[in-house]
């Protein structure tokens, strides 16, 4: 079977947010990715919104922090960061969240069939610095708190269900969530120059008021099999949660986190690297290392918040770099696939793609004035590979 052909099945019948596991099937540890041309071609120049894309593809400003959105009465959030699409009827929502301290909280934005806005709302209030976070199978999202002792709220992305704290999740810096419905877990990123990286088993899928915390223990540096272990105080107090199992695997700032097809992808900003988890060899490795790129022309550094395509590409925001994010194909070649100019000062942050995976969304947390009053957040349409 081709192999495409094969990822398209694993990730429809995950049930999964798309980006499938092409990237392990090929081997047990297949070398990490590099530089090579883009599925879509060199980026053009600038767009009058600033934005570098390749041709074809077109962006739009879908709301700026501390300005109510278009066609609405609400004022949309400062900081904007992670995010995720839900379906929504014959549309959809994209959900974002607000990584100020005090305030943070999330927010949504509703279009309808044609991606026109049709409304915005609050999701999330009254949270500490909600950076990334994770959808899960049944339609809510988890706004995860990037601080000590940091909380993941439960939120229902369609404004209706007030959002619930979560701490059987556990208590620590937290950065992102990616619900595996196989294994029926949901997966963790601490951001610690030490951190660890984290599994929650749910007593009951679908339900994540209690469980079991575990974390991932590994002797290897860059590859090597893996295990878990329970964690024995989820509150994190007075020991933190990563520093109460011996041997637990550490990460140097983990960021964006990724599910689909028996792999799970995540990222570390200290070392500009991405991980794979192979879960059914129980293996890790590295997809991507940009001190392994030849000659120091990585394209790719400043690695933060991940999202995957139905193809099977990961699509890598930067916290810094050249402002770009930049597209890992399933054949392990990573290129540009846009870049915002003059706003050196800020982030890319929360890179989701709606439902019939043909936009996709993503904000620059701090914009052309480095502030966080001075978030962006757009919408790229074009001929996406799906």
């Amino acid at each position: 079977m081709e192999r495409r052909t094969f990822l398209r099945g694993a990730v429809i019948g995950s049930s999964a947010a798309a980006f499938g596991g092409t990237l392990v099937r090929g081997a047990a540890y297949a070398a990490p990715a590099q530089p090579g041309a883009g599925p879509y071609g060199a980026l053009g120049a600038a767009d009058s919104n600033g934005v570098m894309l390749p041709a074809g593809f077109t962006s739009r400003v879908i709301a700026r922090s501390g300005q109510t959105v278009a066609g609405t009465s609400y004022r949309w959030h400062d900081a904007p960061d992670g995010g995720a699409c839900f379906a929504d009827g014959t549309g959809w929502i994209y959900v974002s969240n607000s990584e100020v301290n005090p305030g943070g909280g999330a927010s949504g934005v509703r279009f309808d069939s044609a991606g026109a806005v049709t409304g915005a709302h609050r999701i999330l209030s009254g949270t500490r610095q909600n950076c990334a976070g994770g959808k899960t199978p049944w339609n809510t999202w988890l706004s995860c708190e990037e601080v000590s002792r940091g909380y993941v709220y439960e939120t229902d992305p369609y404004g209706v269900n007030a959002a619930v704290q979560r701490p059987a999740l556990g208590r620590f810096k937290h950065e992102a969530a990616a619900a595996d419905p196989v294994r029926k877990v949901v997966y963790l990123t601490e951001d610690e120059t030490d951190g660890c990286f984290y599994r929650f088993v749910p007593a009951t899928w679908g339900d994540l008021s209690s469980g079991t915390l575990q974390v991932l223990k590994a002797s290897g540096a860059a590859s090597g099999s893996f295990t878990w272990a329970d964690v024995p105080d989820r509150d994190g107090s007075p020991t933190a949660t990563r520093a109460q199992v011996s041997g637990a695997k550490r990460f140097n700032g983990g960021e964006g986190c990724h599910y689909a097809g028996d792999t799970v992808w995540f990222t570390t900003k200290g070392d500009n690297r991405v991980w794979r988890l192979n879960l059914l060899s129980g293996t890790y490795e590295l997809a991507y290392d940009d001190s392994l790129v030849p000659g120091g022309a990585a394209p790719l550094t400043g690695v933060d918040n991940v999202t995957g395509s139905s193809y099977g590409d990961l699509y890598v925001a930067e916290d810094g770099g050249n402002m770009e994010i930049c597209v890992i194909t399933p054949s392990a070649v990573v290129a540009p696939f846009l870049r915002i100019t003059g706003q050196s000062s800020s982030e890319i942050t929360g890179p989701a793609f709606s439902p019939a995976g043909n936009r996709l969304y993503f904000s620059s947390q701090r914009g052309t004035a480095g502030s966080s009053s001075a978030g962006i957040t757009y919408e790229v349409t074009g001929p996406f590979r799906v």
